[in-house]
């Protein structure tokens, strides 16, 4: 097999960035496509209390194992198979249980700050930025924690003014300069979206 193309997408909490990343696996044959979320890579933290995994900020580098991600996306880059962690965000810690992911000929790569470790974006073939508005992508955070994380209103609130928006500004919306493709609006965005796809087709049917 030729080496895989390894795509980044990446962009604030909400942008949509999850939206695009799982429509465009789904537009493929799963046997050809693949997609590796940032977020399995949050550090285990079983040596903290439940109230010191509370205070961990999330969205600064620090909290993921960009060590390990480097090595697996290698490790798919060679063809071989790797066990993706799997994060559990109610307990704010890594579950026991991991998923074997077998390499396939293109390889999505999503979350928060895939473009800003320098080894990571190194790997990367196609880097895309997925640009929201900031009220918008508040407004997806606070429905996502409340329905799927457990969250309450009041602790997402504060989360958010209080390290989230700031962690964005410092981290993630700078590396938009890295980007070969900018996204405004997420995945309202038909026409970037239908683009990247054809891109796509366009990789795989050279390599049939």
């Amino acid at each position: 097999m030729k080496r895989p193309v390894i795509i980044g997408i990446t962009g604030g909490t909400g942008s949509g960035k999850s939206t695009i990343a799982k429509e465009i696996c789904s537009s493929f044959d799963k046997n050809r496509i693949t997609m590796i979320e940032q977020d399995a890579y949050y550090k285990d933290q079983s040596h903290l209390s439940m109230e010191d995994r509370v205070k961990t900020n999330y969205d600064h580098p620090y909290a993921f194992d960009t060590e390990l991600l480097v090595k697996h996306l290698k490790s798919l880059i060679n063809g071989e198979s790797v066990e993706k962690p799997q994060y559990d965000f109610e307990v704010h810690n890594r579950k026991t249980e991991t998923i074997k992911v077998e390499s396939r000929e293109i390889i999505i790569v999503e979350g928060i700050l895939v473009l800003e470790d320098e080894a990571l974006r190194e790997l990367l073939d196609i880097k895309i930025y997925v640009d929201t508005d900031a009220d918008v992508r508040f407004i997806r955070r606070l429905v996502r924690d409340i329905n799927e994380r457990g969250r309450t209103m009041d602790s997402v609130i504060n989360q958010y003014l209080g390290v989230v928006k700031q962690m964005h500004e410092q981290f993630t919306e700078n590396t938009k300069k890295y980007a070969d493709i900018i996204i405004p609006e997420g995945g309202h965005n038909r026409v970037a979206i239908d683009i990247i796809k054809g891109n796509i087709y366009q990789i795989l049917s050279t390599e049939e």
